[in-house]
């Protein structure tokens, strides 16, 4: 699968296309209205952070205790209750006089709720493509979200001039109320991919198995620590430019979008494993410039530059596909993005600790430094990982055949 009308001809990704750009903007709308909600009740800038990405602290807790729900229930099922979830999430923060801690609350459970459904959204990716339309469907679905998010913030700044925020976030209940219409009448019914019945010690005994072997430590640390560390640059944008932040935060979207775009459309299958090192050095060298005095199009142009980079994590994933057995896929696609998430918010605070003592531009590239190392020290586990064929069983819970490791060959232990 090589070509977008080839990928939109496939049974069922246009409507998990379509409602995930529907429940990206609901949730956009929700964080913004939320944020402004929040912060004129309380006149709290932490607060009012907090009500936008409160949820994903509690994604992170759902990584380590309900990600085993991923492969034990069936797709459509739960992305239908997940965003029927985010609906009603919305419209219970729309409903006047809500104390301020049960809108916490609420926004902590949808949290929960979606560590779950990111597994099994891009779980049930991998099952709609072939398994080389893979890359090119997350690249789609990456721009996708790229570019809803973009508009959803100018949405929802316009909708909060003429507006209420809880008429906003109502807005944003119904658009994930209709997304949650879409999954049910366009998705097909499958079954769950795991027996068994999902809790936490199903969940920590996955994410070991999946963690056990130095191909996959390699590959997910590969995906988490050097985003993480060069999400702490862009987290210095404002302190390093205060009137020209907005200019470099564009540049650095359109960069990773076309890093996406270029990686999922123009890049061979064959070819993907020789542009991950590439990438994956790509994303910080550009950064060192920043100890330099640059003017704003320079700075401008290495962010751009820089966020190419982040397809290396789009190329990565399809390599821990071939790494993971079919029945802790969701799981296992779920642990790369909230383990993702995590390492961003671990990036932006050493990022912002490390300011409070040096510029914004020497933390920028000390960042950049620590980046590097990281990458060059996982480069020898990127390269076993690379030989290691897929697995010819499944993970934990089927048990591995007789004299085969637990879903991948004797290489991954060398």
């Amino acid at each position: 699968m090589h070509t977008y009308r080839e990928l939109f001809r496939t049974p069922e990704f246009a409507p998990l296309f379509t409602a995930s750009c529907a429940q990206v903007a609901s949730t956009t709308l929700n964080g913004l209205a939320l944020a402004t909600l929040v912060y004129d009740l309380t006149d709290s800038a932490l607060l009012a952070a907090l009500g936008m990405f409160g949820p994903s602290f509690a994604e992170l807790a759902g990584a380590t205790l309900l990600l085993s729900v991923a492969d034990r229930v069936r797709p459509r099922t739960a992305l239908t209750l997940t965003a029927l979830a985010g609906g009603a999430a919305g419209a219970a923060l729309a409903v006047p006089g809500m104390p301020l801690w049960a809108m916490f609350a609420v926004i902590l459970a949808l949290g929960l709720v979606n560590s779950v459904g990111s597994g099994v959204r891009y779980g049930l990716l991998s099952d709609i493509v072939p398994p080389d339309g893979y890359v090119l469907g997350r690249s789609v679905l990456n721009i996708s979200v790229g570019a809803t998010q973009i508009a959803g913030f100018a949405a929802g700044g316009v909708l909060l001039t003429v507006v209420s925020p809880r008429m906003t976030l109502a807005i944003g209940a119904a658009l994930a109320l209709v997304a949650a219409l879409v999954l049910r009448c366009g998705l097909a019914a499958r079954p769950a991919r795991s027996a068994g019945r999902p809790s936490v010690a199903a969940t920590w005994r996955v994410n070991r198995h999946l963690l056990s072997t130095r191909a996959r430590r390699a590959v997910y640390l590969s995906m988490w620590v050097p985003n993480g560390l060069m999400v702490g640059c862009e987290a210095l944008f404002v302190p390093y430019a205060p009137g020209a932040a907005a200019v470099l935060f564009v540049a650095a979207a359109l960069g990773m979008l076309f890093g996406d775009l270029a990686a999922g459309r123009f890049v061979p299958p064959g070819a993907r494993g020789r542009f991950v090192t590439p990438l994956r050095f790509l994303l910080a060298a550009p950064y060192l410039l920043f100890a330099l005095p640059l003017s704003t199009p320079v700075a401008a142009g290495a962010a751009a530059v820089a966020s190419v980079g982040f397809a290396a994590t789009l190329l990565l994933q399809e390599r821990l596909i071939a790494l993971t057995g079919e029945n802790v896929r969701g799981q296992a696609l779920g642990l790369h993005v909230n383990g993702m998430k995590a390492m961003q918010a671990i990036g932006a605070t050493l990022a912002g600790l490390l300011a409070q003592y040096v510029p914004a531009s020497a933390a920028m590239a000390v960042m950049a430094m620590a980046s590097l190392a990281v990458t060059a020290a996982l480069s020898p586990g990127l390269r076993l990982s690379d030989r290691v064929q897929p697995p010819c069983r499944t993970g934990p819970g089927d048990g591995p055949a007789p004299g085969e490791p637990r879903g991948l060959t004797s290489a991954a232990h060398a």
